[in-house]
């Protein structure tokens, strides 16, 4: 038996996500914007889901996500620290100007897909693999009625989602996820072989404010300016 569905949600931003820097398992919290992104997304889910089991990285920008959709649900979350982000080795909390400043031949095999060596980062079959095995696992403790949601990184996922739908080595296929936005698996057999089905990608409440990225809008009301939080 396995969970009939899969949602594999990104954590809300951060600062580093907000100067473009490289995170990978550096522990960034979530920062105002990543808090609100979180708290929106989390109510647009669960009005479209049940979850039954809330599984989360251990680091604090994916585990305060998690946070909001567990209250919503009435859940427990599970920390599962095989759900962190890739690892990035020296590049972590930098810059890509910062990178290509002094690894311009190993910033350019990496844009171009390929694993940068000598910088101390995981592959891509690596955290795929790992990542992979966790959702494995934690999916076959479930029902074929159940939904697993599995709180992450943006690397991690798009490449576990590549790991899970047989893609083999073209880990590098799909584009990044938006901050708190999540792609959707649904349980299938082909040819009698278990495997997933990929039903939605990048998924989240971009129509909540005018710039996802940039958190709520805000509109002037006499000398002052009100956030309009959709929660």
């Amino acid at each position: 038996m396995t969970a009939g569905r899969v949602l594999l949600w990104r954590h809300g931003r951060t600062a580093h996500n907000a100067s473009a820097r490289l995170q990978g398992q550096v522990d960034i919290p979530l920062d105002d914007v990543g808090r609100w992104q979180a708290r929106t997304a989390a109510a647009r889910m669960i009005a479209r889901h049940e979850p039954t089991r809330i599984v989360t990285s251990d680091l604090s920008r994916a585990h305060d996500t998690a946070a909001y959709l567990a209250r919503s649900a009435d859940l427990e979350l599970v920390v599962d620290p095989r759900l962190r982000e890739r690892g990035f080795g020296i590049w972590e909390g930098l810059t890509g100007d910062e990178i290509v400043a002094s690894w311009p031949d190993e910033f350019a095999v990496w844009r171009a897909g390929g694993e940068p060596e000598g910088v101390g980062a995981e592959t891509r079959a690596e955290v795929a693999d790992r990542v992979a095995l966790a959702v494995a696992e934690h999916a076959a403790a479930l029902g074929p009625a159940d939904t697993l949601v599995i709180v992450s990184h943006g690397s991690a996922i798009s490449s576990t989602v590549g790991r899970l739908l047989g893609l083999g080595d073209r880990l590098h296929a799909f584009a990044g996820m938006l901050n708190a936005h999540w792609t959707e698996l649904v349980a299938t057999t082909l040819d009698g072989v278990p495997g997933w089905r990929l039903t939605g990608y990048n998924l989240g409440p971009t129509d909540a404010s005018t710039d996802w990225n940039a958190g709520p809008d805000r509109r002037e009301s006499g000398a002052d300016a009100e956030t309009r939080d959709p929660d």
